[in-house]
């Protein structure tokens, strides 16, 4: 019970701290880090352990399997290539250029140790970059490939630390062993991830719609992935990741209408929260980070181990996106409309690499003995490098990229405002097509009831048109309300089957799809909420 207040407060913090972050306009896990870090300066505060364990099994599953749910599965595979790119061959190239700075200008830095640094700082963060990202108005696309990265690459910066971590405690490493089982570990755990979406599906259908029960499996389905993948020996992230993608893909096949809304609004909650307290508990270890490093080494030499393994970071990113734009051209390859992207998009996507309390939680999991009993060399040097790193890329660089995107003059993609437009007018144009081949020769159907409907369908034309609002509707007795709402329902259904084959096609961003079936599912639920 001692910790309860200490939960409540920093819920309580979280919540006042986003609050203030939507006023100043920073984006909220920079200001919870900041603060964080400044309440942990504070004299005579209790420290607060952050536990690598609760990192990895209690906040990770969740807020990948959300940051999955959220994302296009259409607009992943589209950006394949970028985001195999990024999320594999940069991880190898990050964790070998760091390792040899490391090893050249850090004193008493061994191979296997300057690689375990190179394997902990390589991977972007699923967390930190998805919530900063997604408020910078970046293009659509260029959020899909940051994210994909983020979300995909941790299955193999994770191996890569694994085996230098065993190389450091054991003096083997296999190459050939490690690529096998990195191979096996990508494979097994999407395979996991894939065959429990299907058992989850399963499940919902059984359930009768039962929005309570339906919100409680999307909760229960992150951690199951996860454990069963580790229990496997295989990747519990790509297990969440390729859960949460075919879910996604197949919710409107699967969940109720109400158990999808209840869903989203509780996922809202639970995402904030967690993002939230684990940003802070990353600020709040710095304490304790600086006490054990400097112990051992000045502040000063500290500081300069800290800068250039960042740098080591940060230009190892720009010349290997730059690499593989110029040379096969695969990371934003020519658009289908022929439009080839431009050189700020790059340069973002460059820019855009931050990391952070996965990288903490890695390196606070490193072992504290060899296996002979001595102490593991330099532990606590790896750690203050890995938050230096952290502080840099997440705070400094995520401070620095809205005036970067100011810069650089990069705004929303105009042509996917007019495709979005140009859906919704198609969407409202079949609804009308339908009342006017199912309905106008209907007797039992008044022609007050259609024409209120028609009216309502083409005041939402013209809003799209004109972006200005429809004429006032007519007034009609109660009987005539009851048709209405029986035959808006009606084209509901018939509007949210041409989303979902849509979706299937990937002829339209699925984001929008998405965002559309939401409204249907809001606006279905204010017609029954009329009826009752």
């Amino acid at each position: 019970m001692h910790d309860l207040p200490l939960f409540v407060g920093l819920l309580t913090l979280v919540t006042a701290l986003a609050a203030a972050a939507e006023r100043i306009r920073i984006a909220t896990p920079i200001l919870l880090v900041l603060a964080g870090i400044a309440i942990s300066l504070v004299p005579g505060l209790p420290n607060i352990a952050l536990s690598p364990d609760v990192v990895i099994l209690l906040f990770l599953p969740p807020l990948i399997y959300s940051s999955a749910w959220n994302m296009s599965w259409p607009d992943f595979k589209a950006n394949f290539n970028a985001i195999f790119l990024l999320a594999f061959g940069l991880v190898i190239f990050t964790t070998a250029g760091v390792a040899w700075v490391a090893h050249t200008f850090i004193t008493g830095f061994s191979w296997p140790m300057a690689f375990v640094l190179g394997a902990t700082v390589s991977t972007t963060d699923p967390i930190a970059g998805t919530a900063i990202i997604k408020k910078m108005g970046l293009p659509r696309r260029v959020v899909t490939i940051l994210e994909g990265e983020s979300l995909v690459n941790d299955g193999t910066g994770l191996v890569v630390y694994r085996y230098a971590v065993l190389a450091v405690t054991t003096g083997q490493f296999v190459l050939m062993k490690a690529g096998g089982d990195f191979l096996q570990s990508v494979i097994e755990g999407i395979a996991i991830g894939l065959g429990l979406a299907w058992l989850v599906k399963r499940i919902h259908r059984l359930t009768t719609g039962t929005p309570v029960i339906e919100t409680t499996l999307s909760f229960i389905t992150p951690f199951a992935g996860y454990l069963l993948a580790e229990q496997w020996h295989v990747s519990g992230v790509l297990a969440v990741l390729s859960s949460g993608l075919y879910l996604t893909l197949r919710s409107s096949e699967y969940m109720s209408r109400r158990g999808h809304l209840e869903t989203l609004g509780v996922w809202n909650v639970v995402t904030f929260l967690l993002n939230g307290i684990v940003f802070v508990l990353m600020g709040l270890q710095i304490r304790d980070i600086l006490f054990s490093s400097t112990s051992n080494y000045s502040f000063g030499r500290l500081i300069l181990y800290g800068t250039i393994v960042s740098l080591a970071v940060i230009i190892a990113r720009f010349i290997w996106v730059f690499l593989v734009h110029y040379m096969p051209r695969l990371l934003l390859s020519r658009q289908k409309n022929g439009l080839v992207p431009s050189l700020k998009l790059v340069v973002v996507i460059a820019w855009t690499g931050m990391r952070g309390v996965l990288s903490l939680a890695t390196a606070l999991a490193i072992p504290l003995t060899l296996a002979d009993g001595s102490l593991f060399p330099q532990r606590d040097l790896i750690i203050f490098i890995v938050y230096f790193v952290i502080f840099v890329t997440l705070v400094i660089q995520g401070l620095a990229l809205p005036y970067l995107i100011r810069l650089l003059n990069i705004k929303p993609d105009v042509r996917a405002e007019q495709k979005e437009i140009k859906l919704r007018i198609r969407l409202a144009s079949l609804a009308i097509e339908h009342l006017e081949a199912e309905h106008s020769m209907n007797n039992e159907v008044s022609d007050e009831v259609l024409s209120v409907l028609k009216h309502k369908y083409e005041s939402r034309i013209n809003r799209l048109w004109l972006k200005q609002g429809g004429q006032k509707r007519k007034h009609i007795n109660e009987s005539e309300l009851r048709e209405t709402r029986r035959i808006q329902l009606e084209i509901i259904r018939v509007e949210r089957a041409e989303v979902t084959r849509l979706r299937r096609t990937g002829e339209h961003d699925d984001e929008v799809l998405r965002a559309i079936l939401f409204e249907l599912d809001l606006e279905e639920g204010r017609l029954e909420l009329e009826e009752v």
